[in-house]
C-alpha cells in the first residue's frame, strides 16, 4: 500500500533514511534527527513531502513502513509550471522486487498528472546500476548533460559570509 507519509511515520522514515545513507556508503554524512523530519514534513510550512510504502499486518503484527519517498516541489522557467523533484527513494532490501519502487514512483506521477505538473526528476548515483536499469525499464532518461553542483561547509560559508553587493 501507498499512502502520504503521517507524523506516526516520523520514526520510521528517518531510519530508512540512515538506511539509505549506508547503503550510499555515506552513513557518516547523515545528521538528520526525527524532529528535523517532522517539522520539513509537518510543520507550519511544509518544505518536503512524503509518500511510504507500508506492508499490511499480519498474523498479529503491525503493518510496517518498508519504502519511503521524499519529495519537494521545483519550478521549470521554461514550462512556466512545477515539478516534482525526488530527494530520496527507498525500499528496505528484504522488501524490494515486490513493486513498493515502482508504486513509489507512480504515485508521484500521480500527483504530476493530477497538478499538472510537467516533470518528476531525481538523482542518482553513477555506481548504482541496480537502480538504474530500474528506472531505465519505467522510461526515464538520464540527463548525462548536466553536472550536479553543490556548495556547502566551508565554501558555503564562505560565499553566503560575503554579502550581497549590488
Amino acid at each position: 500500500m501507498i499512502r502520504r507519509a503521517t507524523p506516526e511515520d516520523v520514526e520510521a522514515i528517518t531510519g530508512l533514511v540512515y538506511d539509505l545513507a549506508e547503503y550510499e556508503k555515506a552513513r557518516h554524512e547523515c545528521t538528520v534527527v526525527p524532529q528535523q523530519i517532522h517539522d520539513a514534513l509537518f510543520g507550519p510550512e511544509p518544505s518536503v513531502f512524503a509518500h511510504v510504502a507500508e506492508e499490511p499486518a499480519t498474523g498479529g503484527a503491525p503493518a510496517r513502513v518498508v519504502g519511503v519517498a521524499l519529495w519537494f516541489r521545483n519550478f521549470s522557467t521554461w514550462d512556466g509550471v512545477h515539478g516534482i523533484y525526488l530527494e530520496d527513494l527507498y525500499v528496505r532490501p528484504e522488501h524490494r522486487g515486490k513493486g513498493h519502487g515502482r508504486a513509489l514512483l507512480a504515485a508521484l506521477a500521480q500527483e504530476c498528472v493530477e497538478r499538472g505538473y510537467t516533470r518528476l526528476s531525481w538523482s542518482v548515483l553513477d555506481w548504482n546500476t541496480p537502480s538504474i536499469g530500474f528506472y531505465r525499464s519505467l522510461g526515464a532518461v538520464p540527463q548525462d548533460e548536466w553536472t550536479t553542483f553543490r556548495l556547502s561547509g566551508d565554501a558555503l560559508q564562505a560565499l553566503g559570509g560575503a554579502g550581497v553587493t549590488a
